[in-house]
């Protein structure tokens, strides 16, 4: 048994049943992060005496019948963008290489409550723009898959620790695709949850909608596990939603016979996919039908979404990091710089033109979901690209002009704010991961879960482990 590469589920319950300590968890994934972590980079934080210490703790109170929580004893490192008292959060940036929080965030709070232990930090791109993770402060992550390819972004370091058997569970954050392309490039589940699922808090805006918190597990069940106790509503978040995150934890398994699936191969012809993704998600419809749901070619008309993603993020960069463009204009990567300078450049009828068509394209995309239960699509338009470029400048002969242009495929259902979930569906014939985007209804997190579940289980491609370095 190889404690490193348990489901979630599973070694939460073998600890739970004192048939594994926490510390023989931790214990084995420390040993795992010195052997494997030097050559992939995902963990760029790490307290090893601390999180001995908190597993011997753990151990402790389930000795002294303290009831366990439903994360007891695994250890986790955090998203490097996301707030942890007493232990640095850098956002890869040398100008907060020193920052050290005095409080956590919401959703690191509620992990650690349930019992998870925290190890460290994961890598992430310079202040989580674009979804490849490199920054100045601690180099690339390298794919577990393909040591000389991206694991994507910005939950990069998340999506890569959970392949190369790290940590069993990991969070994320999700704006234009940062949890489902690193999901798809390294072989996992990563689910963009319906705004307000997981209360953010602090935020600069607590009305904002486009950035979302959510879940990654080497299976669906274990990122509905993590979701369990990421979700619920909070007071202090406004849009937050009322069902308790325990909905998650009843098990995922659904009869998909009747099922009416949605197949969007390129979005309707709005996005361009290299011809190695189009081989491997050929076959994914099939699979559909295979399990008894009734498959067609469609797509909600997404025309205008490309526009709204753009402002919405543009403002969005401005409002978090302007500060930090005026203080230190030559410390950030110019890609970020240009995002931040359209943020200044948008008048208020930009704004609000753009927030009157989202508010459009939600309610025909509400409208398709009335025809539809599910859309399946293309997570990304590319298989990991080689670690050197800092993203695609071509896909499918088109040029990418800038460095979030490849992400169309992720970006455009962040618009109408649809639970999105990244599975693995498949791999090239070089051994490259490709993930299939399985999208719902607004608020229909489960039940794309659900779906996501009985695929996973039809297919097993998210069984294929990596070979690593010894």
């Amino acid at each position: 048994m190889d404690i490193c590469l348990l489901d979630a589920t599973e070694l939460a319950r073998l600890v739970r049943r004192r048939e594994l300590s926490a510390r023989e968890v931790v214990a084995a994934h420390l040993e795992r992060i010195e052997r494997v972590n030097p050559t992939v980079n995902a963990i760029v934080t790490l307290d090893a005496d601390g999180t001995l210490a908190a597993a011997a703790a753990a151990d402790e109170r389930l000795a002294h019948g303290v009831e366990p929580g439903p994360l007891h004893g695994l250890p986790i490192a955090f998203k490097d963008t996301h707030l942890t008292r007493g232990m640095r959060t850098t956002q890869g940036s040398p100008l907060l290489a020193d920052f050290v929080p005095d409080e956590d965030e919401l959703l690191v709070q509620r992990i650690e409550s349930a019992g998870a232990i925290r190890m460290g930090k994961t890598n992430v791109p310079e202040f989580a723009a674009g979804s490849h993770t490199f920054n100045p402060l601690f180099g690339v992550t390298c794919n577990p898959y393909g040591m000389n390819r991206s694991a994507g972004g910005s939950s990069g370091g998340a999506a890569a620790a959970l392949a190369a058997g790290l940590q069993p569970l990991a969070d994320g954050s999700d704006m234009g695709g940062s949890l489902r392309n690193p999901a798809s490039f390294c072989n996992v589940v990563g689910l963009r949850t319906t705004p307000g699922r997981v209360p953010c808090y602090p935020a600069v805006d607590l009305w904002g909608s486009l950035t979302v918190a959510g879940p990654m597990g080497r299976t669906v069940a274990d990122a509905a596990l993590l979701l369990s106790v990421m979700a619920g509503p909070d007071p202090r978040c406004p849009l937050s939603l009322e069902t308790p995150g325990e909905t998650f934890r009843a098990p995922l398994e659904r009869d998909l016979r009747g099922l009416r699936v949605a197949w969007a191969p390129d979005l309707g012809g709005r996005v361009p996919v290299d011809p190695d993704v189009r081989a491997v998600l050929a076959e994914q419809a099939e699979v559909f039908e295979e399990l008894g749901c009734h498959v067609e070619e469609a797509c909600p008309d997404l025309d205008g979404a490309d526009e709204v993603f753009r402002t919405m993020r543009a403002q969005a960069f401005e409002q978090s990091l302007g500060v930090f463009l005026e203080a230190s204009p030559g410390a950030l990567k110019p890609s970020l710089v240009w995002n931040i300078e359209e943020g200044r450049k948008l008048t208020g009828a930009d704004l609000a033109r753009a927030v009157t068509e989202r508010t459009r394209i939600h309610l025909v995309v509400a409208r398709f979901f009335e025809q539809y239960d599910v859309l399946i699509a293309p997570v990304s338009q590319v298989t990991p690209f080689p670690v050197e470029l800092e993203y695609p400048s071509v896909v499918d002969g088109q040029p990418q002009h800038t460095y979030i242009d490849w992400m169309r495929s992720a970006y455009l259902f962040s618009v109408p704010a649809t639970p999105a979930l990244s599975v693995p569906a498949g791999f090239t014939p070089d051994g490259l991961p490709v993930g299939l985007q399985i999208v719902g209804p607004s608020r229909a997190d489960r039940a794309v879960l659900e779906v996501g579940a009985a695929y996973e289980a039809a297919t097993g491609h998210g069984r294929r482990r990596p070979l690593l370095p010894e």
